[in-house]
């Protein structure tokens, strides 16, 4: 067992006293496994004692903060099958009520005599009440007395902890550990931005003596995430763009022909990526670009162009995508299009099996195939390419950098082009791809219909699916959206199987398919080219047609349970209708009671159609660690860091690292070694440096 005296930053958390096994279980589970971590984890609020109420003070409408004991606790379902815990909290001044929708764990958890701490919106119903406000119970030796003036952290939590026993664990390893910290930027950084110095800055994130020294403390962490997150992608960019690319020479042999052969004119953004496309494709460095739109833009036509500049230099082409289903689409798309001036593209993905795997794979190490669609497929190692110049990776935050770099790396320094079909905020953009340059195609192909979007109740289905039929025996089609492909025994949700028989039922004169991932490549193949004939009216479907199913005949989506997607999942489901020149709606059906802001969501996707809008408040919503998520980029984690909300220092930061890299690329300047010797701390992200 490790002494106390040893306690280090790498240490177990559970050696700091008052931890033990137990509760470094619960701290795991909200990523915190050594003193190191423990000593990060930034509380996400503050509650100055001076601001709390006494209960007889609060007023309807007031956002609020109480403290009190507990001195009755009831659990019920109400008429809505909803869970409902009911609390009488009381402090020497008078009692309010506390209602927790859909927690029937509080039951169990909240105990009469607890000592509370209640924090929310006071509502009125029959009396004053909190409605599902946030809590934290108070350590019994932490009485009103000792906590008066004080600036209390609030941690985030997990069942089996308190804000309390986090509190005395970080006093104890700020004692032990504080010292080991280094510094991590260099001096001149620090007074140039007015930033705390680390130790501090840790030692006031826990125990700040007023609000103030709180966001100080917070600034300064926030800016050390933002300011390497960017270092890491400004030395990228350098890397990339000091290698040898391949000097396309544009012939307009391919180009020409197929541009001539659209049945549409490029919008003015089309062309304008093309323009930039074409320009990078010319220079004797590689081409490393993000081509941004909303769903529907063309961004697959600019995709194609960039390829067949590729095909015309005798280069090989690949474009990878994360799934089969949409891999398949790509194929299916691409082979129709690309036809008529004799390019056969070939598809390659864990389903492709067998003889037919070996001749994909023999074709493309002798160089007959030209053009590759597939998934992660493409970068086992047996795969060879004979002249790789082009890769393009569709919805590139679905893949690990690792993953990418493997594909780029079957050639020599080949142009690199992403695609991105999730709209992105300019600061969002900045902070995933600030290695790329960026080319956004604003505005959609002209002789798009509107989508009418609208939420529907379980109970006014039957009106539903009647105006749904007279539509689609004028010959359109529809999707039908399941979050489940079988009948869960714990979540009230429609499986697909379930949805199907319904809609078999309501509509016995129509076809009705069923997809999801399961299915086989041929199944789905097959599926999917009578749905786009026209063979099959209404397709049941999981997520797998979110993106890249193009069916301009489809005008009717309904999703079912849509609570249980985010908005940017919407906004891609939504974006499979829409896309030929007819009126489109998309009905949410919602079955049961939802929580008031999952229904002030839902609405807001019902009353929104801006792509960027949505992903604006997507991420204010999930925040930006969940929108970023940690797999997509593999880059130092932004944890503390609010992308919108500390944008200014996310450009602080993002200008300082670039500036950094370019006056001192190879951080040998005496005062630059702190930032050296933390970038190389981060040995498991060193390999991301070399990627290109």
């Amino acid at each position: 067992m490790v002494k106390k005296t040893s306690l280090r930053l790498g240490s177990p958390v559970q050696y700091v006293k008052g931890i033990g096994p137990k509760r470094a279980a619960c701290l795991a589970r909200i990523g915190v496994e050594t003193v190191r971590d423990l000593l990060l984890l930034v509380p996400r609020r503050y509650i100055d004692y001076s601001t709390v109420f006494k209960i007889r003070d609060v007023k309807i409408d007031d956002e609020a903060t109480v403290i009190g004991r507990i001195k009755h606790v009831s659990a019920r379902q109400t008429r809505n099958r909803t869970n409902l815990v009911t609390a009488l909290l009381s402090d020497s001044t008078g009692s309010i009520v506390l209602k927790w929708f859909n927690r029937p764990d509080l039951k169990k958890r909240i105990k009469v005599g607890e000592l509370i701490l209640v924090s929310g919106k006071v509502t009125a119903y029959g009396t004053r009440q909190f409605v599902n406000p946030l809590y934290e119970f108070i350590d019994e030796g932490q009485t009103e007395q000792t906590i008066h003036g004080s600036i209390i952290p609030i941690y985030p939590l997990t069942e089996g902890l308190t804000t309390w026993d986090i509190r005395r664990a970080v006093r104890i390893a700020l004692e032990k550990c504080l010292p080991e910290f280094k510094e991590t930027l260099s001096q001149s950084l620090i007074a140039r931005n007015g930033l705390l110095q680390l130790h501090r800055a840790i030692q006031c994130i826990h125990f700040p003596g007023d609000i103030d020294e709180a966001r100080a403390a917070r600034n300064r962490l926030v800016y050390d995430e933002f300011f390497f997150f960017e270092l890491i992608l400004a030395r990228r960019k350098t890397e990339l763009q000091e290698k040898p690319g391949i000097p396309f020479v544009t012939k307009d042999t391919l180009t020409g022909p197929f541009v001539k052969d659209l049945p549409f004119t490029l919008t003015q953004g089309q062309t304008a990526a093309i323009k930039s496309i074409t320009d990078d494709m010319r220079r004797a460095r590689p081409m490393n670009r993000l081509l941004q739109g909303d769903v529907g833009s063309g961004k697959t036509v600019v995709a194609v162009y960039a390829i067949l500049i590729a095909l015309e230099n005798d280069y090989q082409a690949v474009l990878m995508a994360p799934t089969e289903i949409l891999a398949e689409q790509h194929y299916m798309v691409l082979r129709d299009m690309l036809a008529s001036i004799g390019i056969q593209p070939f598809l390659l993905t864990g389903s492709t099996k067998g003889s037919e795997r070996n001749v994909v794979i023999e074709k493309i190490a002798s160089g007959e195939a030209k053009l590759v669609l597939g998934t992660h497929a493409l970068i086992e190692e047996e795969i060879s390419f004979s002249r790789l110049g082009m890769v393009v990776v569709d919805e590139q935050h679905r893949f690990g950098v690792m993953q990418r770099a493997a594909l780029v790396n079957k050639g020599i320094n080949p142009d690199f082009l992403v695609l991105s079909a999730t709209p992105i905020p300019r600061t969002l953009a900045l902070t995933l791809y600030g290695d790329l340059d960026i080319s956004i195609i604003k505005e959609k192909p002209p002789a798009r219909g509107e989508v009418i979007t609208k939420i529907i109740h379980e109970r006014e289905k039957k009106k539903l699916f009647r105006f749904i039929r007279d539509i689609l025996t004028q010959g359109r089609q529809a999707f039908v959206i399941c979050p489940i492909i079988e009948k869960s025994e714990t979540m009230e949700l429609k499986s697909v199987a379930e949805v199907t028989d319904e809609i078999t039922t309501a509509f016995p004169d129509f076809s009705v398919a069923v997809i999801h991932g399961r299915l086989s490549t041929s199944e789905r193949l097959h599926i999917m080219s009578e749905y786009r004939l026209g063979n099959i009216t209404m397709l049941v479907a999981t997520t797998v047609v979110e993106v890249g199913v193009d069916i301009p005949n489809a005008t009717v989506m309904i999703i079912m349970h849509p609570e249980r997607f985010g908005l940017a999942q919407l906004h891609q489901l939504r974006g499979r209708i829409g896309r030929g020149a007819q009126e489109s709606y998309c009905f949410l059906v919602v079955s049961r009671y939802l929580q008031p802001d999952t229904y002030d969501r839902i609405q807001f996707f019902e009353k929104n159609t801006d792509g960027f809008a949505l992903a604006q408040k997507d991420m204010r919503l999930r925040g930006p660690g969940e929108v970023l998520g940690k797999r997509q980029h593999g880059l130092p984690d932004i944890n503390i860091g609010d992308i919108e909300y500390d944008r200014d220092l996310l450009f602080k930061a993002r200008d300082d690292a670039f500036s950094l890299i370019e006056q001192d690329p190879g951080f040998d300047s005496p005062e630059n070694y702190h930032i050296k010797a933390h970038l190389d701390n981060l040995t498991h992200r060193a390999e991301l440096l070399s990627i290109g």
